[in-house]
């Protein structure tokens, strides 16, 4: 008759060496640090100046040689995540006064570095063409940045 041999802690069966495998891939696959979840920001009281001579003189529209008008949007932030958001962008639509999308396929349309909690305040600058009839329309503004400093 023979005697079993003593197994080694280290000898594991298949079964046990995939599933060691997947867990050590959770671990470094799956970051547990906070700087990678999206935190949502509302975006309010939304308005919007024409940019002052230093800024707006000689604009042209993207892509071309045709004039554009410079504009800074300006509104509120209402972060309730408790901590400052990074690296936050801002997405929406904006339209002319016909209702005629501004930036057609573009939902992103600009950034904030950073968002403090509690209420605040933003702006940014877009150049759009010329021949677009004002008011400008803003619809569906939001932000969504993160806690933590994140790669552009």
């Amino acid at each position: 008759m023979k005697t079993p041999q003593p197994t080694s802690v280290w000898s594991l069966s298949p079964i046990r060496t995939v599933i060691l495998g997947l867990i050590a891939a959770a671990i470094v696959w799956f970051p547990s640090d906070a700087a990678y979840a999206l935190i949502p920001v509302r975006l309010f009281d939304l308005s919007y100046d024409v940019c002052p001579d230093e800024l707006g003189r000689g604009v042209v529209d993207a892509g071309s040689s045709s004039a554009a008008n410079c504009f800074i949007i300006h509104g509120k932030t209402e972060n309730t995540s408790g901590k400052s958001v990074v690296n936050a962008d801002i997405f929406g639509r904006i339209y002319d006064a016909t209702h005629n999308t501004v930036f057609p396929n573009r939902n992103r349309i600009g950034a904030i570095d950073e968002i403090a909690p509690g209420v605040g305040e933003f702006s940014f600058q877009i150049t759009v063409s010329a021949n677009l009839p004002e008011p400008l329309q803003f619809e569906g503004f939001k932000a969504s940045g993160f806690q933590g400093q994140v790669r552009r």
